[in-house]
């Protein structure tokens, strides 16, 4: 099936009401381009951290597009759209209101991005496979990830992501209880399965993080027994509460989180009962700017800090709590 794309040039003041108004109208597919930054709610429910030079200066337009089935009179449903601008213009500014026009595949309009996603090697032995693709040059030795993205953040291929996963390296060892809090694609606890944990616990506050790493779980045939998978917000007290009570007591061998400086300088305060005696904190997503915050808020909490590590402007922060 063919779907005719039609893209509005309107501002970022109209595009929640556009967008409503398009659904309104029985429109499906309604996707919106701004350069509002996220706020830090949604970075926080995203776990994602952005540099400056990687935010285009917010100058107030937006891109509004939908998709119509060709079978649809296209002409009177632009003719409706015009209208439906030209209306709302009397109590918002509406921007040029121009529409411009292409085609799309079915297929395409879903898939896309997967032409991009390409098999890669983290380091020697470890591949990041998509699932659809086919791998060609494995070597013998090689631990290969199969990966599905879907809605949640995790590839693999961010530098944030393979800081931690040469961490997890070091000190993943045959019966490592393995806690992975902010789990993404769950893309860290199949690592860590891979190089030999015992058992991993994935943990996110987002549902669709929640679903790729379930999917991703059984892609990659890990089982009930050997990983578990919990929407849970560990800094918020009532439901941490709930999960300490639920996990009656466990402690880990590590603890990994490729989160925000901001999530990991609270959860420094609060993660020291989960780890054994000789667990280890490994943590990522942390910015260069962010640095001292979060090694500061480590020792300030009683973490003797092993490690720290730098990959372009990211930095991964390895520690161990210092006990009585």
């Amino acid at each position: 099936m063919k779907w005719n794309k039609l893209t509005i040039e309107t501002t970022t003041a109209a595009e929640d009401m556009l967008s409503y108004e398009l659904q309104e109208m029985g429109i499906e597919g309604v996707e919106v381009e701004d350069h509002v930054p996220l706020s830090e709610e949604d970075r926080k429910i995203m776990y994602v951290d952005l540099l400056p030079d990687e935010i285009a200066p917010d100058d107030g337009t937006a891109r509004v597009s939908c998709y119509i089935d060709e079978k649809e009179d296209l002409d009177a449903m632009v003719k409706k759209i015009q209208d439906k601008i030209e209306e709302l213009s009397a109590f918002m500014p509406m921007g040029t209101g121009k529409i411009t026009f292409g085609v799309t595949e079915e297929e395409d309009w879903i898939n896309n991005w997967k032409v991009f996603f390409k098999p890669f090697r983290l380091d020697d032995n470890i591949v990041i496979k998509p699932t659809w693709e086919t791998l060609e040059d494995q070597k013998e030795d090689d631990i290969v990830i199969e990966i599905d993205p879907g809605t949640a953040f995790g590839s693999g291929s961010h530098e944030t992501t393979k800081l931690c996963i040469s961490q997890l390296k070091k000190y993943i060892k045959k019966d490592t209880e393995l806690l992975d809090v902010g789990t993404g694609s769950g893309i860290l606890s199949i690592i860590g399965l891979k190089l030999g944990a015992h058992h991993a616990l994935a943990t996110d506050i987002d549902p669709n993080a929640i679903r790729a790493t379930e999917e991703n779980f059984e892609v990659n045939s890990v089982s009930k027994e050997q990983a578990e998978v919990h929407q849970v917000n560990i800094l918020d007290e009532q439901e941490a509460k709930a999960f300490y009570e639920t996990n009656n007591g466990k402690k880990y061998d590590v603890i990994v989180a490729n989160i925000l400086a901001d999530v990991i300088i609270p959860l420094s305060g609060i993660v020291t009962p989960l780890l054994k005696e000789d667990g280890v904190f490994i943590t990522s997503g942390i910015i260069n700017t962010m640095e001292e915050a979060v090694k500061e808020a480590m020792l300030a909490n009683h973490f003797e800090i092993l490690e720290i590590h730098h990959m372009k402007d990211w930095v991964s922060i390895t520690a161990k709590p210092l006990r009585d």
